[in-house]
């Protein structure tokens, strides 16, 4: 039904709530990881940080399905401010603050993948290593979610110029946790990788 929704001619649901979904699968991914090393003898003495990245982990998924549905209505609202013919006073005084509260749910996003990274980095060597692939496909999915959560960054950020909204500047804290999340994908990527 989601995708049904997602294919359809409507503004909503669109990219800015794809790119969380797809933290929340990453996330959900490194569960799995994670319950296949719970209870192992072999990571005995991990079993504490196991069971808190456990829990830190339902909470990003939470996290990254609040931010989906935060995305959605966001976008709704900047669209029906976008709608009101230019002329019309109250347009001026619509988009500013839509497009600033638009603004916000990606890069909750974008710092939420960098979060995700940060995790997987830390569990990649106290993991089953039969599970390795997921725990670097969740991350590289963890990575690209923060990656693609920057395009509804830079596609508001006119709309906020015109508009004189004070936004700070969000692009360039996005791109500084994106290159983070590069570093620690690359660096999730060797842990993984089967020794030759």
């Amino acid at each position: 039904a989601f995708l049904e929704a997602l294919a359809a001619k409507s503004p909503t649901p669109g990219g800015g709530a794809v790119a969380p979904l797809i933290g929340a699968h990453a996330a959900a991914l490194a569960s799995m990881v994670v319950a296949y090393s719970l209870g192992r003898k072999a990571l005995a003495a991990h079993q504490p940080a196991l069971e808190a990245a456990a829990s830190r982990l339902v909470e990003l998924r939470r996290r990254f399905l609040d931010l989906a549905e935060a995305d959605a209505a966001a976008y709704a609202r900047l669209n029906e401010a976008m709608r009101l013919p230019a002329d019309d006073p109250a347009r001026a005084a619509a988009v500013g603050p839509a497009a600033l509260a638009a603004i916000a749910p990606p890069e909750q996003a974008v710092a939420a993948g960098v979060d995700l990274l940060r995790l997987c980095a830390d569990l990649a060597p106290i993991t089953n290593r039969f599970l390795h692939s997921d725990l670097e496909m969740a991350a590289v999915f963890a990575e690209a979610a923060a990656r693609a959560s920057r395009c509804n960054i830079v596609v508001n950020l006119p709309l906020l110029r015109e508009s004189g909204a004070d936004a700070g500047d969000p692009l360039t804290q996005a791109d500084g946790l994106l290159d983070q999340a590069r570093t620690l994908l690359r660096q999730i990527e060797q842990a993984c990788r089967p020794a030759s």
